[in-house]
């Protein structure tokens, strides 16, 4: 079995995808570190839901995060070697996401109260740790240019996480 640590991070610092070190707290690992939590989020929304189309929209979504998360987690070199990354088709894909789940909704005006069930209440999470992360991606931004595609997957992202969860709370 190999070791899983390295010791490289133990002064603070950890290595981006194509080999520049930084700082634990560098603003590029507080965003794809943000996009991590939500992947985790959402897995355990994923582990309490029964709906097949949902679990696998939900699985799509993370794979997306996956993507979106490695170029964040890249340097200068490493963005070269990326074999993919967030499109403006992936932005299209949430929007339909959001629309078919927000049409299976009933109208709804007010604030919702996550914990009608624990899916919808995890979905929820999800959401509001991808705010966490869109709020991230903007204040790194201001130091390093992050490509609008991101920008907006992420706000759509959350988006889609709340119409999820009415959905799952509806059921």
């Amino acid at each position: 079995m190999s070791r899983i640590y390295t010791r490289t991070g133990d002064k603070g610092t950890t290595a981006l995808f194509g080999g520049s070190r930084v700082e634990k707290d560098n603003l590029r690992v507080e965003a794809y570190g943000t996009i991590d939590e939500v992947i985790s989020s959402m897995g355990v929304a994923y582990s309490f839901i029964q709906d097949e189309e949902l679990k696998n929209e939900i699985a799509y979504i993370q794979k997306q995060l996956f993507v979106l998360g490695a170029e964040l987690a890249s340097d200068e070199k490493g963005l070269k070697n990326l074999k993919e990354i967030i499109q403006q088709n992936d932005i299209d894909e949430l929007e339909k996401i959001i629309d078919k789940y927000m049409g299976k909704a009933v109208l709804f005006k007010g604030f919702v109260t996550p914990g009608k069930s624990t899916a919808s209440a995890m979905l929820h999470v999800a959401r509001t740790v991808a705010r966490r992360a869109e709020r991230a991606i903007i204040t790194l931004n201001r130091e390093n240019q992050v490509r609008e595609e991101i920008k907006k997957y992420v706000n759509r992202l959350t988006d889609a996480l709340y119409a999820m969860a009415r959905f799952e709370e509806e059921k």
